[in-house]
């Protein structure tokens, strides 16, 4: 009974001491806002924009501040979403665009915009059937990565006075309805088919140079051989005159006589049995040509 006697006598000797302690530590624990590192939050006093709050401690006046909303600043995703454009020369695709983006500014992203998700889908929508209709098809095929980048710098106008950054956004897949998928499958065949001949037609033309190059060639060989040829025939010529001019009549029968027997000895050289009937006046070119011959002995 004494100990419990003391306790209710220390709490009624220092209950406002007790009451205030108490009041303290509410205030702190209310007054100490510990913000992640992923996260901002806005404080609101009295329905009003008082601060945002960075990652880390912060402090606000507990009872009359508030924390009205809690903002993920982490990079987010909208869902992949497809949309029917008409390009310039009026064909219809199905676009399949994705978006990447993040906070950079909660307080005008809260007070500005109510779902954002949404807007920025129906942004995006709006800026790809617009540049989409600007271009070709082909020019739509081929020039991907110029399209993105315009779609991209395009968005983030649109958006900044919503406190968000674009990071990134991708143009997924471009499709085509069954029929105009057919004809373009059409003209590609053709396009492979007049390629076809014209490498064919290249390889024809190709193998005509070459083989006028070759006669060009044999020509030019050949006339250099006749003309080698004619050459050495002058050459011998020259040399016979010279003989005859030096040694007279007779060096020019001898060569003569000469000439005659090499020809009867090819006549009488060939397979077989032959009988070669040698004329008179041959017989008398070798009496002649033995004579010289004797004479230069």
């Amino acid at each position: 009974m004494d100990i419990e006697a003391l306790i209710l006598s220390i709490l009624e000797n220092n209950l406002a001491w007790l009451l205030l302690a108490a009041l303290v530590i509410i205030l702190i624990v209310k007054s100490v806002k510990i913000v992640p590192q992923s996260e901002q939050h806005v404080v609101e006093r009295f329905g009003r924009l008082r601060a945002v709050l960075g990652p880390g401690i912060n402090m606000i006046v507990p009872f009359i501040d508030r924390i009205a909303h809690k903002i993920s600043i982490l990079e987010r995703q909208l869902p992949t979403a497809s949309q029917d454009a008409i390009t310039r020369d009026n064909v219809l695709t199905q676009v399949d665009t994705s978006v990447f983006y993040r906070i950079i500014e909660p307080e005008k992203t809260v007070y500005r915009i109510r779902d954002v998700d949404s807007a920025i889908s129906t942004t995006v929508a709006g800026i790809v059937r617009a540049e989409i209709g600007k271009m070709d098809l082909d020019e739509v095929q081929a020039n991907r990565n110029s399209l993105i980048d315009t779609i991209k710098s395009t968005v983030e106008q649109a958006v900044d006075d919503w406190g968000i950054e674009v990071t990134r956004a991708e143009i997924l897949d471009v499709n085509l309805d069954a029929a105009t998928r057919a004809a373009m499958m059409q003209q590609l065949n053709a396009e492979r088919a007049r390629r076809a001949q014209v490498t064919e037609a290249e390889g024809s033309k190709r193998a005509v140079e070459l083989g006028a190059d070759a006669e060009l060639y044999a020509s030019q060989q050949t006339a250099k051989a006749r003309r080698v040829l004619a050459e050495a025939e002058a050459f011998a010529t020259q040399v016979v005159a010279v003989a005859i001019n030096e040694n007279g009549l007779e060096a020019a029968q001898y060569q003569i006589a000469l000439k005659q027997v090499e020809a009867l000895g090819a006549m009488s050289s060939g397979a077989g049995n032959q009988t070669v009937i040698v004329p008179a006046e041959a017989l008398a070119a070798f009496s002649d040509a033995f004579k010289l011959l004797k004479g230069r002995g």
